[in-house]
């Protein structure tokens, strides 16, 4: 494809050596060729670096920088198209400890890389985050215990929520975890920058992303960390919630993440300006007793799971996200389901034994 810049067009990812940057890069190098796809990424993470023969191999360049450093974005050139996967991901950074590192990525990273679009140009996707949404008005729901899992009263309904789930005018007012806060104010930046530089943007509001190549942990990437656990061995947890592992969430494998950004290669379109929520929805989500009994299957290991019933600040009980306005709008819907997102990880944790046990094994 050439650009309007009459170059080949350039896709830029930042965050491009994390688990969801990498895999769309990767993704969108094999099946764009006609495009020039760059990773940008600090390597902050412990198991980034892993990825990057990984992105070599599918062709994709890596440039090593930091979004919280302007100099550093302004040197990836002018680009077609940002996907902005950059943040500190977890939603207990900050709290009980100094808050600038969360406050700094994902904000004001958030905004030098606007600020390079509005200079250079090109369109803007932004991963935002379900933890938009108002933590009290979460805990409000009507839940009621169905078996191992926590599901919403049947037949009540609500501003924003009904058994479908959590919908796109569901409340932001309240806490919402300082992660959650700097997703929502980076929200209200775009609008600003598209009122007032013609910045063309949408946002994704992404639920629990899973699948291979996350380095899982305790506060971010659960899924992945209980499925290792389970595979090389170590302690794990039902905290909060009365200790009984009754929580839900949605998960969305981050090839079905991909499926939906693939197509705004092209331009964003119709969806300039949208914000949609984007998960697994109903049909994929589980609990946490319910993820227990699936990763006994896959690793034939039968762990003791220790109880904590004091709830942690920001966990929730319920989160299953309505993908209702981005299927009717796109089309777009989930593929893959909790059965299949699973055994893709347990694929990857077998294969990538040697490398992956140090960081997700029982001493991670």
């Amino acid at each position: 494809m050439i650009s309007d810049k009459g170059m080949t067009k350039r896709i830029a990812i930042t965050g491009g050596a994390g688990f969801v940057g990498s895999n769309i890069a990767c993704m969108m190098a094999r099946d764009r060729p006609d495009c020039a796809v760059v990773a940008f990424d600090n390597l902050k993470r412990r198991g980034s670096e892993l990825t990057l023969g990984h992105l070599k191999t599918a062709g994709v360049d890596f440039v090593h920088g930091d979004v919280r450093v302007a100099s550093d974005i302004a040197a990836l050139g002018s680009v077609d198209l940002m996907i902005e996967c950059s943040a500190e991901p977890s939603v207990l950074a900050g709290h009980d400890s100094d808050p600038s590192y969360v406050l700094d990525t994902n904000l004001n990273g958030a905004l030098n890389c606007m600020e390079h679009l509005r200079r250079t140009g090109g369109e803007f996707i932004f991963l935002s985050s379900s933890r938009v949404y108002s933590i009290p008005a979460l805990m409000d729901l009507p839940l009621i215990s169905a078996g191992e899992r926590f599901e919403i009263e049947p037949g009540a309904t609500g501003h924003g929520w009904s058994e479908r789930g959590i919908a796109e005018r569901f409340s932001t007012t309240g806490p919402r975890s300082l992660y959650g806060t700097t997703k929502l104010a980076v929200e209200q930046f775009i609008d600003e920058y598209r009122a007032a530089y013609d910045l063309r943007a949408t946002i994704l509001r992404c639920g629990v992303l899973t699948g291979p190549w996350q380095m899982g942990k305790v506060d971010q990437g659960v899924i992945t960390l209980w499925l290792a656990r389970h595979v090389y061995g170590g302690a794990l947890a039902y905290i909060g919630h009365g200790g009984e592992g009754r929580q839900v969430r949605d998960l969305l494998h981050v090839a079905d993440l991909y499926d939906l950004i693939a197509p705004l290669a092209d331009g964003i379109g119709q969806m300039d300006g949208c914000v949609y929520n984007i998960g697994g929805g109903r049909t994929v989500s589980v609990s946490l007793l319910e993820l227990t009994a699936h990763c006994r299957r896959l690793s034939g290991r039968d762990l003791e799971i220790s109880a904590i019933p004091e709830t942690r600040p920001n966990d929730v009980a319920y989160f299953v996200t309505d993908t209702t306005q981005i299927e009717t709008a796109t089309g777009w819907r989930p593929k893959r389901g909790v059965e299949e997102t699973l055994e893709d990880i347990h694929r990857w944790l077998i294969d990538e034994r040697t490398q992956l046990e140090p960081i997700l094994g029982d001493t991670a």
